[in-house]
């Protein structure tokens, strides 16, 4: 994936087409979209719409997002949630598509997922289940939902075994991420959305990595260089999954930190005053490459670059920054061992020879990662 000139279609926005023949879809990026929301979403052709949203994003945007649908000639509900990964649960699925029943959602109409990753999870998954299978569009208003969740097409709630284990793969008909809904997003949520832009550089794009060490402070204060970092985020992942939609092969680089993070995110019983998913992540990213390196297989020399530019935005890189502690060596390894790239009890990692060089390592031996951890827990 190598970085490119923003396209822009229009004065405002761009476009990033995801080219999956039948399940085709355009992610829009530019400051301003929600205000154009309704016509684009109404365009789609449904007769109804059911606004999925939490009580923070709700009263921020529910209202205005509703009345340009109705203007529209759509017949509109609101759902609002409690906001926080404790709502990617069974009862709220439940709670969800028992609402889309009752304000009578068709196939033809649409779930529109208005908020974050947890929200736009958790609807993608009722809107795949619901009646078999409704049209959904992503509304996403944090930095983490607008490079990550939103695209793809993964969706799910938690288990108690774990993070993302009940889901299905259900592609969006539309993504549009207005960067303006950012300018007043808290900074750790920022910090911890970056943690998923920084990681498409390092999976195969060392120029990408090199361009967010000079121009992470302008992703941060709203310039041109956000929507860029978005929209370049977006076609890095979109080619991934349009080469593999349901990762059956190269789209596991996507978890690039996420094995190590969301055993961490399971330690901390999905508390996010403890850990947020983005700090898990960035955890995650600087664990791998210092594991990777510990392997031998990656220079020292970039794990400490990536440390040093995580650092530099505000993100943890060590097990010891974790609020109430990170669980023992033990409870690490159990809660990796439910993670979905678990094949035949064998770990699969995400490792890396260097920057922008990653690579799915399969059948990492538990003792290798015992010492690892022993190691950074006591570090």
């Amino acid at each position: 994936m190598t970085l490119v000139s923003a396209r822009i279609d229009s004065p405002s926005f761009i476009t990033v087409p995801v080219p999956l023949n039948e399940r085709a879809y355009e992610i829009l990026v530019g400051r301003g979209l929600i205000e154009t929301a309704g016509a684009r979403i109404a365009a789609l052709k449904a007769r109804a719409a059911a606004i999925v949203t939490d009580e923070h994003v709700g009263p921020l945007y529910a209202a205005a997002l509703a009345a340009s649908l109705e203007a529209q000639g759509l017949r509109v509900s609101v759902i609002t949630l409690p906001p926080g990964e404790a709502t990617k649960s069974y009862a709220s699925l439940e709670r969800v598509c028992d609402a889309v029943l009752s304000a009578k959602i068709e196939r033809g109409d649409l779930v529109v997922a208005l908020g974050g990753g947890v929200i736009g999870d958790l609807s993608g998954f009722a809107a795949a289940v619901v009646r078999r299978g409704v049209r959904f569009v992503q509304v996403p208003t944090t930095l983490l939902s607008q490079v990550d969740s939103s695209v793809g097409g993964k969706t799910g709630i938690n288990s108690r075994h774990g993070k993302n284990l009940v889901g299905a793969f259900h592609q969006p008909s539309l993504v549009i991420a207005d960067t303006a809904l950012l300018d007043t997003l808290p900074i750790r949520e920022m910090r911890a959305g970056y943690a998923e832009v920084v990681k498409y550089g390092l999976i195969d794009d060392a120029r990408f990595f090199s361009w967010c060490e000079a121009n992470w402070a302008g992703v941060f204060a709203g310039g041109p260089e956000r929507d860029e970092a978005v929209a370049q985020s977006c076609r890095a992942k979109a080619a991934v999954v349009v080469r593999d939609e349901h990762e059956n092969g190269d789209r596991a680089l996507l978890n690039l930190g996420h094995t190590f993070g969301h055993a961490l995110e399971k330690i901390t019983a999905y508390d996010s005053t403890r850990l947020v998913h983005g700090e898990g992540v960035a955890i995650g990213l600087a664990l791998a490459f210092r594991f990777s390196a510990s392997l031998g297989l990656c220079p020292m020399a970039d794990a400490e670059r990536v440390e040093a530019h995580l650092i530099a935005a505000g993100l943890p890189t060590r097990l010891s920054q974790i609020q109430g502690g990170c669980g023992t060596v033990d409870e690490l390894l159990d809660a990796m061992a439910q993670d979905k790239k678990v094949k035949g009890g064998a770990l699969t990692f995400i490792l890396a020879r260097g920057i922008g060089q990653c690579f799915i390592a399969s059948g990492i031996g538990a003792d290798e990662v015992r010492r690892f951890l022993t190691s950074e827990i006591n570090a």
